[in-house]
């Protein structure tokens, strides 16, 4: 007979077209999209890469759905924020070292000052920010990512730091 009525089109797994011809279809607009966000073509090459490996986790379903273009970028987008909350958190935290100083940093307009401060730093400070403060790793494994030894990566990071402090317009007491 027929669908019945109470299952939604959307439970449904009928996946509309392959995978493969969506990633086509969509991979460049999704980068393009994000170097505008990010302004950083290897930032938005990375959060393409991961908010596709999202999408193709979950293609049975979403490949379903009205739009699943509109999942793919909202799914970027939302990586993005994320990154940014965290950043600020950490640039917040490295500045002023106080932990009981509390956290307004989900305010846009923090936001929006983070991401202009971390297009000001060089691409090195930005790389050495990015490994060891928002992937976690210790200077010593940043280092032999980038091919340079773990004292560079903490001199690049100390600058980083002293650079988004000043951008941010925040004074230390040293």
């Amino acid at each position: 007979m027929g669908e019945p009525a109470s299952v939604p089109s959307a439970a449904v797994n009928t996946v509309r077209i392959p995978f493969e011809e969506f990633f086509e279809a969509e991979y460049r607009r999704l980068c393009d999209a994000m170097v505008l966000l990010t302004g950083d073509p290897l930032d938005a090459e990375e959060f393409a890469q991961e908010a596709m490996t999202r999408v193709l986790e979950r293609w049975d379903r979403v490949g379903a759905m009205d739009s699943p273009t509109g999942y793919l970028f909202r799914t970027a987008m939302n990586l993005h924020r994320n990154r940014v909350r965290r950043v600020l958190v950490r640039a917040r935290r490295a500045v002023h070292e106080d932990p009981a100083t509390p956290d307004h940093s989900s305010t846009v307009g923090d936001q929006q000052d983070v991401r202009l401060a971390l297009m000001k730093l060089s691409r090195a400070e930005r790389e050495a920010l990015v490994l060891v403060d928002w992937q976690q790793m210790d200077a010593a494994a940043a280092g032999r990512l980038l091919g340079i030894s773990a004292n560079a990566i903490r001199v690049r990071l100390h600058r980083a730091r002293a650079a988004l402090r000043q951008h941010l317009g925040e004074t230390s007491d040293e």
